[in-house]
């Protein structure tokens, strides 16, 4: 990738082939900054991280890997990161010590609003952030970038962001517009995109080319407000090592469907070269 990028927001956005330049008009010029700044006025405690994204019968590869990473700089910073997400995840995380919080797939709407009351009760997160997961479209659906609907597939963890929006501080990460988070722009992707929107808000929207960018160019920005580069330095590494790890456990490429080491299309190298190039703006 060329080095000439001066800013964050422009490196996660390259690559686009969904519009999000178009969204991007519609949002602060550093966006991503003001995210970051944002997380770190959280106090310290627990930070949930909603991810996940079903794709022909697994989790696709965007989506984990930008959690990830958000949640091993939070660590490194004080918080606690745990994970919400559903079945398709399995053992996703657990492994990095990181604590994850199944929520089922079509329960019973009196039962997953307990679920969600209680969670949020247990925890008491100071925070919540989104990486590309699915939420609510304003038909009142769960649909993938084909418009195809995965209802009966998604976990309706977004309730989470529904239900205590201004009341807990949220991010939100997406790529397409069908993401939690995306219903900042609603109006905008509808009449602009070929998408039926999403329509949970947050209080803080990344928008990127892929979700992991997003999620890569918010730790870049944490670790260059807090003084953590040697951090950042690690992300590459573990970044290809998380990959093949999901892979191996049945992820697939959002795009072509896929188990292979691609995301969204594009070879995992290009996902590299994002945070190499990170890197050297930080």
């Amino acid at each position: 990738m060329d080095t000439e990028f001066q800013d964050i927001e422009s490196i996660i956005m390259s690559h686009s082939q969904r519009g999000m330049p178009i969204l991007r008009e519609h949002l602060p010029s550093n966006y991503c900054k003001e995210a970051a700044e944002y997380i770190l006025s959280w106090k310290k405690g627990v930070i949930f991280i909603a991810t996940g994204f079903y794709v022909a019968g697994h989790a696709e590869t965007d989506g984990p890997p930008g959690a990830l990473i958000i949640s091993l700089v939070l660590k490194k910073l004080g918080y606690t990161p745990v994970i919400l997400t559903d079945k398709y995840c399995q053992n996703f995380f657990e492994k990095y010590d990181i604590k994850v919080i199944y929520m089922e797939i079509a329960m019973e709407n009196e039962k997953k609003i307990e679920f969600v009351e209680r969670t949020i009760k247990e925890n008491n997160p100071t925070g919540m952030i989104s990486i590309e997961r699915c939420g609510l479209n304003i038909q009142g659906k769960y649909a993938n970038m084909r418009n195809i609907i995965i209802s009966e597939y998604t976990a309706e963890i977004d309730l989470f962001f529904k239900i205590y929006y201004n009341k807990i501080p949220t991010v939100g990460i997406g790529d397409g517009g069908n993401e939690i988070g995306m219903g900042n722009l609603e109006d905008i992707i509808k009449n602009n995109l070929n998408l039926v929107p999403c329509k949970i808000k947050v209080d803080k929207l990344i928008i990127s080319s892929v979700s992991n960018w997003g999620g890569y160019g918010l730790v870049a920005y944490l670790c260059n407000l807090t003084n953590n580069k040697q951090f950042f330095e690690t992300v590459e590494k573990t970044v290809k090592d998380y990959i093949k790890f999901i892979i191996s456990l049945g992820s697939v490429d959002g795009i072509t469907h896929e188990n292979v080491e691609k995301v969204d299309g594009f070879d995992i190298n290009i996902e590299l070269d994002i945070i190499r190039t990170l890197l050297k703006v930080i």
